[in-house]
């Protein structure tokens, strides 16, 4: 029996498109005000999940043993990516607010659960029998 592959890229797009309308309306409903635009917010996250999930598909491709190690370092690269994008944020005057800063977390942890459940998953996937 063959399991169908999921696409990581189509999951994460749409992944990406609920938990930002989830998001959007939720800060509707509580009218926060944010100092980072929730939209560039998400458009960060994606492309970032979008470069993890490409480079551990391609070490995969070519190394299934280094797949792990891969998404290890992407995710230390995405982790300081994510301090260059918040630190105008820090060295501003105007200093975004607890709430500003969780607006920002909570995505990034979502997404990064996200994307180790797809390594997980192509790290321990059986390989099929050629008949």
């Amino acid at each position: 029996m063959k399991k169908k592959l999921q696409n990581p890229y189509v999951f994460i797009l749409l992944i990406s498109a609920v938990i930002f309308m989830i998001h959007y309306s939720i800060d509707l409903v509580f009218n926060v005000v944010t100092y980072y635009s929730l939209f560039f917010i998400y458009i960060f996250h994606t492309i970032s999940a979008l470069s993890v999930a490409g480079v551990v598909q391609l070490v995969y491709k070519n190394s299934k043993d280094h797949a792990g190690f891969a998404f290890m370092g992407t995710s230390l690269l995405k982790m300081l990516a994510a301090i260059l994008f918040l630190l105008p944020g820090f060295l501003s005057d105007d200093k975004p607010s607890f709430t500003n800063i969780l607006n920002f977390f909570i995505p990034y942890f979502v997404f990064l659960i996200f994307e180790a459940i797809q390594v997980i998953k192509l790290i321990n996937k059986e390989e099929t029998p050629v008949n």
